[in-house]
């Protein structure tokens, strides 16, 4: 915060960081068996949510095996989650949901050059017709996976995120 205000006061442009919307049909939470203790999943809670990179992600896992034995299903997915979000964020993309066997991502309407519009032709040769884009104010891509597993859906938003430019 204190940054922010140094950086304001020196003139320099701060660049507000964009929040990814999830919105998958995947069950992902804490179960109580796993951890009962209300403040331990508060700060668990807080520490998946700051994760910014695979390092933070494995230092969280690592945590919670030694802490609490194995993660249960659910946990699983809620890291999924956390490592979705950071590897959506540079892609400029404000949302990615479940439609029923697809998925769509929706961009920023960003000025870029980098825009996914540049890039819908590489996405044709990997995913064929499997894959749909719709341009507009916030372009988006329909991924058909054929699926609603949520393991599934969970490694195909992954697998796309990281083939995205």
């Amino acid at each position: 915060m204190l940054d922010e205000v140094v950086n304001e006061i020196k003139g320099i442009e701060i660049k507000q960081e964009t929040e990814v919307q999830i919105d998958l049909d995947v069950t992902s939470y804490i179960p109580e068996e796993y951890i009962s203790d209300s403040n331990q999943k508060i700060e668990i809670y807080q520490s998946i949510a700051l994760c910014k990179n695979e390092e933070d992600i494995q230092n969280i896992i690592d945590e919670m095996i030694d802490r609490f034995g194995n993660m249960p299903s659910e946990l699983e997915n809620l890291i999924d989650i956390a490592r979705i979000k950071y590897l959506a964020k540079p892609k400029h993309i404000i949302k990615i949901a479940s439609r029923k066997t697809s998925i769509v991502f929706t961009f920023e309407n960003s000025k870029e050059d980098d825009g996914i519009e540049n890039h819908i032709l590489d996405l044709v040769k990997i995913y064929g017709n499997s894959i749909k884009f719709s341009a507009g104010i916030k372009p988006m891509v329909t991924l058909n996976i054929g699926t609603r597993s949520e393991r599934a859906i969970l490694n195909e938003v992954t697998e796309f995120l990281k083939k995205l430019y």
